[in-house]
């Protein structure tokens, strides 16, 4: 396998990088607000969406809204939910609201809502994802979902859908059609950004190499490539010989080196290849 130096591991650093993750991802979702879904009427879910509604109907300031509902929400998480709600949470759910306060009176960067839809969820997607990888969330009706899933026992994925669509369904109702589908589109793009934030834009290859001449693609793989190979035990089953599967994982660079190896060594090896969207361990990514 490819060797990365090893790096000492600094807890206080490690802690502080946690904030820096929190705080940032906090302003990015408070500005994406702010600047394409609220002027756009895009409420998107959560409870960024209940104040965008909110303040179309009542005229209610969105920083004010969103503090009312996070707090409470923060505490009822910590009563029903424990302990594991910690200060990086808490420091989410005020700052954002606070960055909302702050940026309130800068112009929108546009006007178009399928724009604000499309780079609002971009913008809260990066923002969610950077907060989730200092170990934290930013609150919101993430907490009410999962003590709805607590107590109800549907799964944390119906729960948060259920809560959002019904924001959705609601800006439909108080907007009109077309802005809850814009919601939707927000939506989508958020949850797409947060999987890219969270796995990051590379992806691995992930082959299992079945062929008679195992010993020679192996070495090649371990040898010309530089990659690890796991070696499978399995039989095949009409024969129900003893056939071993090479299992390896590349970078998207090296897929085509592996199969010209491959090919050139056993032209007849069976190769089967899938995406392998996050790899942790030596010689990729660290956990």
């Amino acid at each position: 396998m490819k060797k990365k130096r090893n790096t000492v591991q600094n807890p206080g650093l490690e802690k502080l990088f946690e904030y820096v993750y929190i705080l940032a991802g906090s302003a990015v979702v408070a500005i994406a607000f702010n600047q394409f879904l609220l002027p756009n009427q895009v409420a998107s879910g959560g409870v960024s969406g209940i104040s965008t509604i909110l303040n179309s109907l009542l005229g209610w300031e969105p920083a004010y809204v969103q503090w009312a509902f996070n707090i409470p929400l923060f505490i009822a998480g910590v009563i029903f939910l424990g302990g594991r709600y910690g200060i990086k949470t808490l420091v989410g759910t005020i700052f954002l609201p606070f960055v909302v306060f702050l940026t309130k009176g800068w112009e929108p960067w546009t006007l178009d809502p399928l724009l604000g839809s499309l780079f609002g969820g971009i913008g809260v997607g990066l923002g969610l994802g950077l907060a989730f990888r200092g170990k934290a969330s930013t609150g919101g009706t993430d907490l009410a979902a999962q003590i709805i899933h607590k107590f109800t026992g549907l799964s944390l994925g119906t729960c948060v859908a259920l809560i959002d669509g019904l924001i959705v369904l609601t800006a439909t109702v108080v907007f009109d059609i077309e802005r809850g589908l814009y919601a939707l589109i927000s939506l989508y793009v958020t949850s797409k950004t947060i999987d890219m934030v969270q796995i990051g834009i590379g992806r691995s290859k992930m082959a299992m190499v079945i062929t008679a001449h195992q010993d020679e693609v192996r070495e090649a793989i371990l040898h010309k490539i530089d990659r690890g190979v796991t070696k499978l035990s399995a039989y095949g089953g009409y024969t129900d010989q003893e056939r071993p599967v090479l299992m390896c994982v590349v970078d998207q660079t090296e897929f085509t080196r592996l199969k010209q190896i491959v090919q050139t060594i056993d032209p007849s090896a069976f190769v089967i290849v899938t995406d392998a969207s996050e790899v942790l361990g030596e010689g990729f990514k660290r956990a």
